[in-house]
């Protein structure tokens, strides 16, 4: 029995051995007058991008650094192609021109209640009172993000609407010019920490 495991296992390696003897001849290098092999594929054409050629490196490295995917074509194609790339040539539309601007209203089914806890983190973000910057900045008319300069000119402006002196003393006017005072300070803190 110890015989016939030796001889299965030399028949088999002599087989192993005589595939590997069969081997394919490889490909001739596509270049004219190249007796390399072709190990490497390149491209035919910008149409033809699954059809090859077969070069050896030398060959291939050449037609590599001769390759333009966009020769012959004009600069409005050339545009057309790039922007057809970034979305891997599929099929785009404008934000909410597919759906029609509609609001989904299905719901998910939570049985362990999951997310229970994010829609109640939601609520509280959107109920949640203001920080004192925001109150700052709309007590100083101001939206969006503003720069230091931006902010000193718009305070200088307002002071000079509401000082107490160019309304006659007017209550008003002035806890106006106070609060704006107030809010100014708290805006220029924000900046400087």
């Amino acid at each position: 029995m110890a015989g016939m495991r030796s001889t299965s296992t030399k028949r088999s390696w002599h087989q192993l051995h005589d595939h590997a003897e069969e081997r394919p001849a490889t490909r001739a290098c596509d270049h004219p007058g190249c007796s390399h092999a072709g190990e490497y594929r390149a491209p035919q054409a910008r149409d033809r991008l699954n059809q090859y050629y077969w070069f050896c490196l030398d060959h291939v490295r050449a037609y590599n650094a001769a390759w333009d995917f966009y020769k012959g074509m004009s600069p409005d194609q050339i545009e057309d192609e790039i922007r057809r790339s970034t979305t891997w040539q599929r099929q785009t539309w404008p934000l909410g021109a597919k759906t029609g601007n509609r609001r989904f209203s299905f719901g998910i089914d939570d049985p362990l209640g999951v997310f229970e806890d994010v829609a109640e983190d939601l609520e509280k973000a959107r109920t949640r009172p203001p920080t004192p910057e925001e109150e700052a900045m709309t007590v100083l008319e101001l939206t969006g993000p503003v720069t230091l300069a931006e902010l000193k000119a718009h305070y200088k402006k307002l002071v000079k609407r509401h000082h107490p002196d160019a309304n006659n003393g007017d209550k008003d006017a002035e806890e106006r010019f106070k609060r704006i005072g107030q809010a100014y300070k708290v805006l220029l803190d924000a900046f400087s920490a």
